[in-house]
Protein backbone atom coordinates (compact mmCIF):
# COMPACT_ATOMS: atom_id res chain seq x y z
CA UNK A 1 0.00 0.00 0.00
CA UNK A 2 1.03 3.36 -1.02
CA UNK A 3 2.76 5.70 1.84
CA UNK A 4 -0.34 8.34 2.18
CA UNK A 5 2.51 11.35 2.76
CA UNK A 6 3.75 9.87 -0.84
CA UNK A 7 3.06 12.64 -3.42
CA UNK A 8 1.82 9.49 -5.34
CA UNK A 9 -0.45 8.58 -2.96
CA UNK A 10 -4.33 9.73 -3.66
CA UNK A 11 -6.11 11.58 -1.22
CA UNK A 12 -9.29 10.96 -0.08
CA UNK A 13 -11.27 13.52 -1.92
CA UNK A 14 -9.68 13.08 -5.10
CA UNK A 15 -11.22 9.13 -4.67
CA UNK A 16 -14.15 10.82 -3.99
CA UNK A 17 -14.13 12.86 -6.72
CA UNK A 18 -13.35 9.97 -9.12
CA UNK A 19 -15.90 7.77 -7.98
CA UNK A 20 -18.39 10.15 -8.92
CA UNK A 21 -17.29 10.94 -11.91
CA UNK A 22 -16.27 7.33 -13.27
CA UNK A 23 -19.58 5.91 -12.03
CA UNK A 24 -21.12 9.07 -13.86
CA UNK A 25 -19.68 8.20 -17.51
CA UNK A 26 -20.74 4.45 -16.71
CA UNK A 27 -24.00 5.45 -15.79
CA UNK A 28 -24.55 7.75 -19.08
CA UNK A 29 -23.30 4.56 -21.21
CA UNK A 30 -25.44 2.45 -19.94
CA UNK A 31 -28.36 4.69 -21.07
CA UNK A 32 -26.99 5.04 -24.32
CA UNK A 33 -27.30 1.30 -24.26
CA UNK A 34 -30.16 0.72 -23.04
CA UNK A 35 -31.77 3.31 -25.53
CA UNK A 36 -29.98 1.59 -28.18
CA UNK A 37 -30.78 -1.73 -27.33
CA UNK A 38 -26.93 -2.75 -27.10
CA UNK A 39 -24.82 -4.53 -25.07
CA UNK A 40 -21.94 -4.49 -22.89
CA UNK A 41 -19.33 -7.08 -21.83
CA UNK A 42 -19.10 -8.09 -17.91
CA UNK A 43 -21.67 -7.59 -15.29
CA UNK A 44 -23.05 -4.60 -16.33
CA UNK A 45 -23.59 -6.45 -20.42
CA UNK A 46 -25.40 -9.46 -18.21
CA UNK A 47 -27.52 -7.14 -16.13
CA UNK A 48 -28.52 -5.57 -19.52
CA UNK A 49 -29.04 -8.97 -21.33
CA UNK A 50 -31.41 -9.88 -18.97
CA UNK A 51 -33.02 -6.68 -18.85
CA UNK A 52 -33.95 -7.12 -22.35
CA UNK A 53 -35.08 -10.62 -21.64
CA UNK A 54 -36.89 -10.14 -18.53
CA UNK A 55 -38.13 -6.41 -19.26
CA UNK A 56 -36.65 -6.14 -15.09
CA UNK A 57 -34.98 -3.04 -13.88
CA UNK A 58 -31.01 -2.72 -15.03
CA UNK A 59 -30.00 -1.09 -12.03
CA UNK A 60 -31.45 -3.70 -9.37
CA UNK A 61 -30.25 -6.64 -11.73
CA UNK A 62 -26.95 -4.89 -11.53
CA UNK A 63 -26.67 -4.49 -8.18
CA UNK A 64 -28.02 -8.14 -7.14
CA UNK A 65 -25.79 -9.69 -9.77
CA UNK A 66 -22.29 -8.52 -8.51
CA UNK A 67 -23.65 -9.28 -4.92
CA UNK A 68 -21.65 -13.26 -5.13
CA UNK A 69 -18.69 -11.32 -6.51
CA UNK A 70 -18.04 -9.42 -3.14
CA UNK A 71 -16.58 -12.74 -1.42
CA UNK A 72 -14.04 -13.48 -3.80
CA UNK A 73 -13.12 -9.23 -4.05
CA UNK A 74 -12.40 -9.52 0.29
CA UNK A 75 -10.73 -13.11 -0.67
CA UNK A 76 -7.99 -11.32 -3.15
CA UNK A 77 -8.54 -7.98 -3.58
CA UNK A 78 -8.87 -7.01 0.47
CA UNK A 79 -11.78 -4.96 2.26
CA UNK A 80 -10.85 -1.77 1.01
CA UNK A 81 -11.20 -2.63 -2.40
CA UNK A 82 -14.48 -4.27 -2.03
CA UNK A 83 -15.65 -1.50 -0.03
CA UNK A 84 -14.86 1.32 -2.92
CA UNK A 85 -16.57 -1.41 -5.21
CA UNK A 86 -19.48 -1.84 -3.53
CA UNK A 87 -20.06 1.89 -3.46
CA UNK A 88 -19.41 1.98 -6.94
CA UNK A 89 -22.11 -0.19 -8.07
CA UNK A 90 -24.48 0.99 -5.83
CA UNK A 91 -24.22 4.25 -7.47
CA UNK A 92 -24.08 2.86 -10.89
CA UNK A 93 -27.45 1.22 -9.95
CA UNK A 94 -28.85 4.36 -8.33
CA UNK A 95 -27.69 6.51 -11.00
CA UNK A 96 -28.89 4.35 -13.89
CA UNK A 97 -32.42 4.46 -12.62
CA UNK A 98 -32.65 8.26 -12.97
CA UNK A 99 -29.91 9.50 -16.09
CA UNK A 100 -32.96 8.24 -18.63
CA UNK A 101 -34.84 10.96 -16.91
CA UNK A 102 -32.26 13.83 -16.96
CA UNK A 103 -31.50 13.46 -20.33
CA UNK A 104 -33.73 13.29 -23.01
CA UNK A 105 -33.17 11.87 -26.31
CA UNK A 106 -35.41 12.23 -29.35
CA UNK A 107 -32.95 10.35 -31.32
CA UNK A 108 -29.81 7.98 -31.01
CA UNK A 109 -28.03 6.79 -33.86
CA UNK A 110 -27.04 3.18 -32.84
CA UNK A 111 -23.55 3.53 -34.64
CA UNK A 112 -23.21 6.69 -32.56
CA UNK A 113 -24.20 4.96 -29.21
CA UNK A 114 -22.19 1.81 -30.06
CA UNK A 115 -19.01 3.72 -29.50
CA UNK A 116 -19.55 6.90 -27.80
CA UNK A 117 -21.25 4.22 -25.39
CA UNK A 118 -18.49 2.50 -25.11
CA UNK A 119 -15.83 5.18 -24.76
CA UNK A 120 -17.69 6.85 -21.02
CA UNK A 121 -18.20 3.16 -19.71
CA UNK A 122 -14.45 2.21 -20.95
CA UNK A 123 -12.80 6.13 -19.80
CA UNK A 124 -15.34 5.86 -16.66
CA UNK A 125 -14.00 2.15 -15.88
CA UNK A 126 -10.08 3.40 -16.17
CA UNK A 127 -10.77 6.51 -13.64
CA UNK A 128 -12.10 4.12 -11.07
CA UNK A 129 -9.41 1.32 -11.75
CA UNK A 130 -6.87 4.23 -11.33
CA UNK A 131 -8.16 4.99 -7.60
CA UNK A 132 -8.22 1.07 -6.62
CA UNK A 133 -11.95 0.75 -7.47
CA UNK A 134 -14.07 -1.28 -9.58
CA UNK A 135 -17.56 -2.14 -10.99
CA UNK A 136 -17.96 -5.75 -9.50
CA UNK A 137 -18.04 -9.04 -11.42
CA UNK A 138 -15.41 -9.27 -14.07
CA UNK A 139 -13.80 -5.92 -13.22
CA UNK A 140 -12.75 -8.40 -9.97
CA UNK A 141 -11.51 -10.94 -12.00
CA UNK A 142 -9.61 -8.52 -14.59
CA UNK A 143 -7.96 -6.16 -11.64
CA UNK A 144 -6.58 -9.44 -9.77
CA UNK A 145 -5.21 -10.97 -13.02
CA UNK A 146 -3.21 -7.75 -13.99
CA UNK A 147 -1.85 -7.85 -9.76
CA UNK A 148 -1.27 -11.06 -9.54
CA UNK A 149 0.02 -12.61 -13.19
CA UNK A 150 0.64 -9.30 -14.51
CA UNK A 151 -2.13 -9.66 -17.30
CA UNK A 152 -3.24 -6.45 -18.74
CA UNK A 153 -7.37 -6.46 -17.35
CA UNK A 154 -8.40 -4.84 -20.77
CA UNK A 155 -7.39 -8.35 -22.10
CA UNK A 156 -9.07 -10.06 -19.60
CA UNK A 157 -12.22 -8.49 -19.51
CA UNK A 158 -12.64 -9.11 -23.62
CA UNK A 159 -12.21 -12.58 -23.02
CA UNK A 160 -15.12 -13.09 -20.78
CA UNK A 161 -16.67 -9.97 -22.61
CA UNK A 162 -16.87 -12.34 -25.78
CA UNK A 163 -19.01 -15.08 -24.37
CA UNK A 164 -21.54 -13.00 -22.82
CA UNK A 165 -22.08 -11.31 -25.93
CA UNK A 166 -22.15 -14.46 -28.05
CA UNK A 167 -24.75 -15.51 -25.59
CA UNK A 168 -27.02 -12.16 -26.56
CA UNK A 169 -27.59 -13.74 -30.44
CA UNK A 170 -30.29 -15.36 -29.12
CA UNK A 171 -31.90 -11.79 -27.20
CA UNK A 172 -31.53 -9.47 -29.71
CA UNK A 173 -30.88 -8.83 -33.63
CA UNK A 174 -28.10 -9.52 -34.94
CA UNK A 175 -26.94 -6.20 -36.27
CA UNK A 176 -27.61 -5.01 -32.48
CA UNK A 177 -25.19 -7.98 -31.74
CA UNK A 178 -22.64 -6.42 -34.22
CA UNK A 179 -22.64 -3.16 -32.68
CA UNK A 180 -22.35 -4.25 -29.27
CA UNK A 181 -19.19 -5.82 -30.51
CA UNK A 182 -17.92 -2.90 -31.75
CA UNK A 183 -18.88 -1.04 -28.43
CA UNK A 184 -17.00 -3.55 -26.26
CA UNK A 185 -14.28 -3.44 -28.70
CA UNK A 186 -13.89 0.89 -28.06
CA UNK A 187 -14.35 -0.30 -24.50
CA UNK A 188 -11.30 -2.41 -23.80
CA UNK A 189 -8.82 -1.38 -26.44
CA UNK A 190 -9.27 1.85 -23.79
CA UNK A 191 -8.48 -0.52 -20.76
CA UNK A 192 -5.94 -2.65 -22.74
CA UNK A 193 -3.94 0.94 -23.95
CA UNK A 194 -4.36 2.80 -20.85
CA UNK A 195 -4.27 0.56 -17.56
CA UNK A 196 -1.00 -1.50 -17.59
CA UNK A 197 0.87 -2.71 -14.88
CA UNK A 198 3.32 0.00 -13.56
CA UNK A 199 2.20 2.76 -15.83
CA UNK A 200 0.47 5.05 -13.15
CA UNK A 201 1.44 4.66 -9.61
CA UNK A 202 -1.52 7.15 -8.07
CA UNK A 203 -2.86 4.55 -5.70
CA UNK A 204 -4.06 4.57 -2.39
Amino acid sequence: MSNPSSPSAHRLHEDISAGLTGTLMVALGVTLYTKATLLTGGTAGLALLLQYATQLDFGTLFFAINLPFYALSILRMGWKLTLRTFLAVFLVSYLSKFTPGWLGVEHLDPIYAAVMGGVLMGVGLLVLFRHRTSLGGVNILALYAQERYNIRAGYVQLGIDAVILLSSLFVIEYDKVALSLVGTAVLNLILATNHRPGRYMGVS
